[in-house]
């Protein structure tokens, strides 16, 4: 067991690093589950709405869907925490976590946000695919489609055959 004080300083350590962003270096925390959901139910975050809105993005950017799914099915709001300038969806299309998307699309997470660089989660997907390829990107490109997602912002050819072929299905 952790001793209390030593919990409040990782907490208020979680909170700095969900206002800034920092969601990679919060790995080691998302990682523990439980750590995230105890806080919750102790109310920790009740008067921080705006971190706890965070804390979705970032579990979608690290693709931890336990943590995803448990502060969605506790209210919060699957179109919050873009004060990156990338919602969940965008930071999961960006990072490849399939999983991730799939829970936000099964949560009617917005399709057409507009992220800061002006694209939607498809746009996000098909610009990481190409300048930042990570697995399984071209599924996560191939749901977004299947969900409904506009696919008239996309410029074809886009340089990759694998992309350009989910545009253009052969019959």
């Amino acid at each position: 067991m952790m001793p209390a004080d030593n919990d409040d300083a990782v907490f208020r350590d979680c909170l700095d690093g969900l206002h800034h962003g920092d969601f990679s270096r919060l790995e080691p925390v998302f990682a523990h589950a439980q750590r995230i959901m105890q806080w919750h139910r102790e109310g920790r975050f009740r008067d921080d709405p705006a971190a706890l809105a965070e804390g979705l993005t970032c579990a979608c950017f690290l693709g931890r869907t336990d943590v995803a799914e448990y502060l969605l099915a506790n209210g919060v709001n699957p179109a919050a925490g873009s004060a990156t300038g990338m919602d969940a969806l965008h930071w999961a299309a960006n990072r490849g976590q399939l999983e991730s998307v799939r829970l936000l699309l099964r949560w009617k997470a917005p399709l057409e946000t507009r992220s800061m660089y002006g694209g939607t989660a498809l746009g996000t997907a098909v610009w990481s695919a190409i300048h930042e390829p990570r697995s399984n990107q071209l599924r996560i490109i191939e749901e977004l489609i299947a969900a409904g997602a506009d696919v008239s912002e996309i410029s074809l050819p886009t340089g990759d055959a694998g992309i350009d072929a989910l545009f253009n299905p052969r019959p």
